[in-house]
């Protein structure tokens, strides 16, 4: 008989606390594009400095993500968040309080706040809740805690671009320590795994973090992972960061970049919640595959057509419903294939790759531009990657590991 999808209290419990965790995080980080022109205009920042300290943000982001994830598989999710929010409001705080000019807007924007989302964005929330579902259902349950961010990136442009204009980037940022304290709050109601109701084999309860690690590095098909959420990284940040721009530079209105980023948060409720529950029914690299085929093909038709307020609708759309819906199936095939012990870290080390094609999407986007008065390198080279991605996904195999043979051997 199958199970329900949510077994326990304490499974609902941690996958809200995570829902709410994650709204804030990730729905903060979307909007910091929107910021660019009063930086420019308050901070003397370039688009390379801006572009520079996103990169910043994406690297440290992806080195404390496995870092917080150890922190997490070892004491607990709930203190990896805590600290996480407590170093994300300091960053807040010094970027409009100051010092926040040349290297310190650096730190502040960059090194800071990349640090928090390390913890609080992405990689703890989802493994945590993941650790409380099977694997028919964990993707699911992933989904719908990735989804909660869509709403992050759907609120947070419409809520920051009103308040930009009526009170300012430092008032504006003086807000967000209000939604910080939220997550902070939520933080600890993420709750950990029920000892007496896990599922774990005696195999894997035995194994430490660094044969975990060895054994990852030394399966084809986690490798093959981390190369492909790379390209995810890079796709993502470089809209993100550079679409206000690019919109404003082609003549649009100014409503038009927070449009176009709210409605890829609207449109991935969708696409995540839709990939979470095709995961569960059918081979999650061939789904990965088709979905970074499909950005290639509408990055492809969004640089082609004559841009118009119609060509960026259909664009936020539709790359909106392929936004975050890489990260059920990615994270999904890690535990299905390794278990989930060790699932925070694993999937956190995937997850710096993702950061550093973060990196590389945002600071080549600004670098293209302050050289070429073009974001179109920067375009082809996430085209090109699509289609990398498509072919790396396909010969992963995503069976369980069976630990049992190595103890036969013995």
């Amino acid at each position: 008989m199958e199970k329900k999808f949510i077994s326990n209290k304490t499974a609902l419990i941690t996958m809200l606390a995570a829902c709410s965790v994650i709204l804030v995080s990730m729905g903060l980080r979307q909007v910091f594009g929107l910021f660019y022109g009063f930086f420019e205009e308050d901070l003397n920042c370039t688009r390379t400095e801006f572009g520079l300290a996103i990169g910043l943000q994406m690297i440290f982001w992806g080195l404390f993500a496995p870092l917080f994830g150890m922190l997490a598989d070892r004491v607990s999710g709930r203190f990896a968040l805590i600290i996480g929010f407590l170093i994300f409001g300091l960053g807040i705080f010094l970027l409009y309080s100051g010092p926040n000019t040349g290297i310190f807007f650096q730190i502040d924007l960059g090194i800071l706040i990349g640090i928090a989302l390390g913890a609080t964005a992405m990689s703890v929330p989802v493994s945590e809740t993941g650790k409380h579902f099977t694997d028919n259902n964990r993707t699911m349950a992933t989904g719908i805690v990735t989804a909660a961010a869509s709403i992050g990136y759907f609120l947070a442009p419409l809520f920051t671009q009103y308040s930009l204009m009526e009170s300012g980037w430092q008032g504006t940022l003086q807000y967000f320590l209000y939604f910080i304290l939220f997550g902070l709050i939520a933080s600890f109601f993420l709750l950990p795994v029920e000892k007496k109701k896990t599922n774990l084999k005696t195999s894997e309860n035995k194994q430490n973090l660094g044969s975990a690690l060895k054994e990852a590095f030394s399966h084809r098909g986690y490798v093959l992972l981390v190369f492909g959420f790379f390209v995810c990284g890079f796709q993502i940040t470089l809209v993100a960061t550079h679409i206000p721009a690019y919109v404003q530079e082609k003549g649009l209105a100014a409503w038009t970049a927070p449009t176009i980023l709210a409605l890829i948060g609207l449109f991935n409720i969708f696409g995540t919640l839709g990939i979470g529950y095709l995961s569960t029914k059918y081979s999650k690299k061939i789904l990965l595959s088709i979905l970074y085929f499909l950005r290639a093909v509408i990055i492809l038709i969004f640089i082609a057509l004559p841009i118009s307020i119609y060509t960026s609708i259909f664009f936020a759309v539709t790359f909106g419903l392929l936004w975050l819906s890489t990260v059920p199936p990615t994270n999904g095939i890690v535990a299905q294939i390794f278990g989930t012990k060790y699932l925070s870290t694993l999937f956190g080390i995937v997850f710096f790759s993702h950061q550093v094609g973060s990196f590389f999407g945002s600071y080549l986007g600004g670098y293209f531009y302050d050289m070429y008065g073009s974001y179109d390198y920067a375009w082809y080279i996430s085209i090109v990657l699509s289609i990398f991605a498509t072919i790396v996904h396909l010969p992963i195999d995503e069976r369980k590991i069976d630990r049992t043979k190595e103890v036969v051997k013995i």
